[in-house]
């Protein structure tokens, strides 16, 4: 008996978050009330995204959910990059805690590895907030071009924070954190997949 336990043991020991969380945003509700048309559970990082386009005027609205966060002094953070699919050219959004326990949003620019620190996005960007209940969430509206059909999203998940000058110590380079990326349609229905791109 004991020599079929520890297979099961060990398999149940390499199934990260990101595996064993299925179907993240079909249990999601938002203190804000928030409402959207499409979601899908990433598929890494234990994470999800709720979305609404409005072709309108050319908006997206977003809540992108993360559900591991426990350690106060790192960050989460979603992204659109309108120049590439990777982190450099992101048009960050990160939030944290601060110190009496709410949650914070600032907006980064990412230029370069080396240069992580707070800045305006290259598009306009409002409604931004974060609220940290049984998972951290991030919500905003942003501007995407106008008829877009797709945009490249990043989401990602980082050690520590320097509440003090914004600036955010780099992420683990665990295979989860290298696949955090893939273009998100902006009028299909979301439903769960497994290759990023939603």
């Amino acid at each position: 008996m004991a020599s079929l336990l520890l297979p099961i043991l060990l398999l149940a020991l390499l199934i990260s978050p990101s595996q064993a969380d299925t179907a993240i945003c079909t249990s999601q509700t938002f203190n804000n009330s928030n409402v959207y048309t499409n979601y899908a559970d990433l598929p890494s990082l234990g994470s999800c995204l709720h979305w609404t386009y409005n072709a309108s005027n050319s908006s997206l609205a977003v809540a992108f959910v993360f559900v591991g966060y426990r350690n106060y002094d790192s960050w989460i953070a979603w992204a659109i990059n309108p120049t590439g699919t990777g982190m450099v050219g992101a048009q960050a959004l990160v939030a944290y805690i601060l110190d009496d326990g709410t949650p914070a949003v600032k907006t980064y620019n990412i230029t370069s590895y080396s240069s992580i620190i707070p800045g305006k996005l290259s598009f306009d960007v409002w409604n931004v907030s974060a609220e940290y209940t049984s998972a951290f969430t991030i919500f905003a509206t942003v501007k995407v071009p106008e008829k877009a059909e797709t945009v490249n999203q990043v989401w990602q998940v980082g050690g520590g924070f320097n509440k003090i000058t914004g600036m955010i110590e780099k992420h683990s380079f665990a295979a989860a954190n290298l696949i955090s990326y893939g273009p998100l349609s902006l009028v299909a229905t979301g439903t769960p997949n497994t290759r990023g791109d939603v």
